[in-house]
């Protein structure tokens, strides 16, 4: 089975998005299977891989209100040979009132993404900047989540809550469910600030902290204008070199889940 990991926090403008994106598409080119997941209503991770969200007939929302089978709406990307789309569309921002009503409302995208599990060695999905019933559909979903923290004023703040949430699911709906790590990103290494903020949050999370830490970085900004991650735009850029070494670090933490697969680990992945 793959590795499920959802990339969320109630925040916005914390690089959910840019990070599920460029995860993604790091963890392809070190030729792991890998499936993107956009189960943001802004649909903005379909952008960033080239498709246009207005030219999207079936999205995760059709999987999850009319039960549509997950693999019959995957896109292949066009850009890295082992990435694939599970896109999203603003019909998205409807579902939680649709399915308030349904049975089991919270499960419905793990029954759409479990199964899909075999198939790759890593799905990874883009939340939305909120702790509504998309979002805990994908916690619940998840084997694991990965907290983007800004290494700005009031980095913390909410972050609390968020933790609070991931309990109430591991104790209610998904007991599987744990932390791949808290991200820290948006670092700029000239300011204070970024240097105390990394500090704070090491301090109180310890090893829960990823070693990689994401630069700002213009390259990053420009890749979604582009349609593409940044390992395409510019792949000696600080942003692409970060998140090559953040996928290689999920890697490591679990090769023994990716070994179970029966996938081999490539060289790359162990440089």
């Amino acid at each position: 089975m793959g590795k499920i990991i959802a990339v969320a926090n109630q925040k916005g403008g914390v690089g959910k998005t840019t990070s599920s994106i460029n995860l993604a598409a790091s963890l392809a080119a070190l030729e792991y299977r890998t499936l993107l997941v956009d189960a943001d209503p802004q649909a903005n991770a379909t952008s960033g891989v080239g498709f246009d969200p207005k030219d999207i007939e079936n999205s995760i929302y059709e999987c999850m209100v009319d039960g549509i089978n997950a693999q019959d709406i995957i896109l292949q990307t066009n850009i890295l040979p082992h990435l694939d789309l599970m896109p999203s569309h603003i019909d998205l921002v409807g579902a939680e009132v649709e399915m308030i009503n349904l049975p089991n409302r919270e499960e419905k995208m793990k029954d759409a993404l479990r199964p899909l599990a075999e198939l790759y060695d890593f799905i990874i999905i883009d939340c939305s900047p909120s702790l509504g019933l998309i979002t805990v559909n994908a916690l619940t979903a998840a084997h694991s989540v990965i907290i983007p923290v800004q290494c700005e004023y009031f980095a913390l703040e909410g972050l609390g809550k968020l933790l609070n949430t991931v309990k109430i699911i591991q104790s209610r709906l998904n007991e599987e469910l744990e932390i791949e790590g808290i991200l820290l990103t948006m670092y700029d290494v000239r300011l204070r600030l970024s240097n105390q903020v990394v500090e704070e949050v090491k301090l109180h999370f310890q090893q829960l902290v990823f070693d990689t830490i994401i630069p700002r970085n213009v390259k990053l900004s420009e890749s979604p204008s582009f349609g593409i991650p940044v390992i395409l735009h510019d792949a000696e850029s600080k942003g692409s070199i970060s998140y090559l070494n953040l996928a290689r670090e999920i890697v490591e933490k679990n090769i023994e889940v990716l070994n179970g697969t029966g996938s081999e680990e490539p060289e790359d992945a162990a440089a």
